[in-house]
């Protein structure tokens, strides 16, 4: 009895979120084409030491077409020559702007400060925030504002393209969008403003000046360190309407360049997503039961079949052993088929997606590492800043 129901929790566990992937790529779709030359946007990108990556970022989003765009960087402390760069670019383009940031208060996280500031400088209608490692399509900013305007949103975000190089990058990254997919009801999410559909990535978030600064902005989540989730989040707990894109082809990001910095960075707010101590029991179960059993199961299967074989040995009910291994099979295969489809979809490594199990172990071994740091309370460090695991404060 014991072996039927762990079955069934495997088939339910992999099959659910397999057709849940299917259903949301129809409607996980590129922001459209439409009337954006009539307001104004500012791009407001925080910089801490960005020397490898704000120029190309800025020489991306200077050639956007039919929108009429601002762009303010602040320089976050850096050490390194970030500023003089913008610089540079702002000699050639009157549109770019250079801040400097002021010292980082008590209570604050270093990036929802900076976006803090760069937001009060400006009276733009609507707001970019963007990562400095991320470079746009021409038509990125205007598809989003068109496509903001049509739905009458408060925030609009997406997921550029990962650009993965290294084990770690392509082997965990491209899970971003297996989890958004398969577990997110994004029907759901557009018929309700409910906190609990919160989705986003702090790398792109398009946001309605009135509402941002309606409901706190950045001010409001200044401890956080998952700004993509918290902002949406926030904005719908004021009962503003928030949405995802795909901006796969709109824009493209190479979030970490080292396995220690994806380490680092993937741990950094784990425990204000799947490993907060709300969520990580149950996101264990289903993805341990839905990823990862089906593909240990179907090799114990084999290697019976194998043994039975060798010896020559029957079964003694061959119907029920037919559709032990058919269901085993079947949660097999939807184990895998998102990720296949996602390795064209969202152009992802094949091999990423082969080593699918590997990588969701290895995702949940993540999730329980940050839990377990917090709990400790050893500190979390990032862009040479050190911050509370519990309270989010800068410390040392």
């Amino acid at each position: 009895m014991l072996l039927e129901i762990l079955l069934a929790l495997v088939v339910v566990c992999s099959v659910v979120p397999a057709v849940l992937f299917v259903v949301n790529l129809g409607r996980y779709k590129l922001p459209r084409f439409g009337n954006s030359e009539d307001v104004r946007v500012t791009v407001l990108i925080p910089a801490r030491d960005e020397e490898q990556n704000i120029g190309a970022c800025l020489r991306s989003v200077l050639a956007s077409r039919e929108v009429d765009l601002q762009v303010l960087v602040l320089d976050d402390d850096s050490a390194d020559r970030t500023m003089q760069i913008v610089l540079d670019v702002a000699k050639g383009d009157g549109r770019v702007g250079l801040l400097r940031s002021g010292v980082l208060p008590r209570g604050w996280n270093g990036k929802q400060h900076a976006c803090w500031q760069l937001a009060q400088m400006t009276n733009a209608p609507l707001l970019l925030f963007l990562d400095a490692d991320v470079r746009l399509d021409p038509w990125a900013i205007a598809r989003c504002v068109a496509t903001l305007r049509k739905k009458e949103l408060a925030l609009l975000t997406g997921f550029p393209r990962q650009i993965t190089v290294g084990f770690l990058e392509w082997l965990l990254l491209p899970l971003i969008h297996f989890v958004l997919l398969a577990y997110l009801p994004m029907g759901r999410m557009r018929k309700s403003n409910s906190a609990a559909y919160a989705a986003g990535c702090g790398q792109f978030m398009l946001v309605e000046r009135e509402a941002y600064f309606g409901c706190g902005g950045h001010a409001a989540i200044r401890q956080t360190r998952h700004d993509g989730l918290r902002l949406p989040k926030l904005f719908r707990e004021h009962g503003y309407s928030t949405d995802l894109v795909d901006l796969t082809t709109l824009a493209e990001v190479r979030m970490y360049h080292t396995a220690g910095a994806v380490w680092s960075g993937l741990t950094k707010n784990a425990t204000e997503g799947i490993g907060s101590p709300a969520r990580i029991v149950p996101f264990t179960l289903l993805l341990l039961l839905g990823q990862v059993v089906p593909l240990i199961a179907a090799v114990m299967c084999v290697l019976l079949m194998i043994s039975v074989t060798v010896v020559g040995a029957t079964y003694d009910d061959p119907l029920q052993i037919a559709a032990f291994f058919l269901l085993i099979g079947l949660s097999l295969v939807c184990s895998f088929v998102p990720r296949l489809i996602a390795v064209k979809r969202f152009k992802q490594p094949l091999k990423s997606a082969w080593l699918h199990p590997l990588g969701v172990a290895l995702l949940l071994v993540v999730q329980w590492w940050a839990l377990l740091r917090q709990v400790v309370g050893r500190p979390v460090g990032w862009r040479t800043r050190t911050y509370s695991s519990g309270t989010g404060e800068e410390v040392g």
